[in-house]
């Protein structure tokens, strides 16, 4: 295992499995052996604000906190923050990104309007960007609420991290209810 460290950052809004999914992601990198650690930013998730989630690993770690420029991939749950975020992008990282709007409160009471073409300007500033269709791609799986594990499949082919980890990982933090489900939505991801 080499010292250096992966830095993933997850973004989206509350009520989008952010955090569920940066719980899957560390479980998963903890069973492959990897020193991990975890940070969270709640900013009125409950009410659609934004939720962040540091997630570093390696073969040891100190500080749960991702240094601006230094995030490896962004892992983005909507548009709008994705592209928010992109200053902590280090250059030459990566972008897998849900092609999703969710209006702030400041769109939806009409102070401000959603800025167009998000998708296009991700893609023309950070060239190896993945936009994908969640969405579609988790209600095609049986649930539109499992396009937080859709985009954990498509990570999951960003990172060197055998199948059989995040397989084991989604078992054990998604309730078996919902198992089946998000089982077909990871594979979905992953074949983006």
């Amino acid at each position: 295992m080499s010292d250096k460290i992966t830095n993933i950052l997850m973004v989206g809004v509350g009520g989008q499995g952010t955090l569920l999914a940066s719980e899957v992601l560390s479980e998963t990198l903890m069973q492959a052996g990897f020193d991990v650690k975890k940070s969270e930013i709640h900013g009125m998730s409950q009410r659609g604000g934004s939720v962040v989630s540091h997630v570093r690993f390696g073969k040891e770690v100190h500080s749960p906190i991702i240094p601006e420029g230094d995030a490896d991939i962004i892992l983005g749950f909507e548009l709008l923050e994705t592209y928010r975020y992109l200053p902590l992008l280090k250059k030459g990282g990566r972008v897998v990104a849900n092609d999703l709007r969710i209006n702030p409160s400041v769109v939806s009471t009409g102070g401000e309007k959603y800025p167009e073409g998000i998708a296009n300007k991700l893609r023309q500033l950070v060239p190896d960007c993945i936009i994908l269709d969640g969405l579609k791609l988790a209600t095609e799986a049986g649930n539109p609420k499992a396009a937080n594990t859709v985009l954990i499949g498509a990570l999951s082919k960003q990172l060197n991290v055998d199948e059989k980890y995040w397989l084991a990982a989604i078992g054990k933090m998604v309730p078996k209810k919902a198992l089946d489900v998000n089982l077909r939505a990871f594979q979905l991801g992953r074949s983006v």
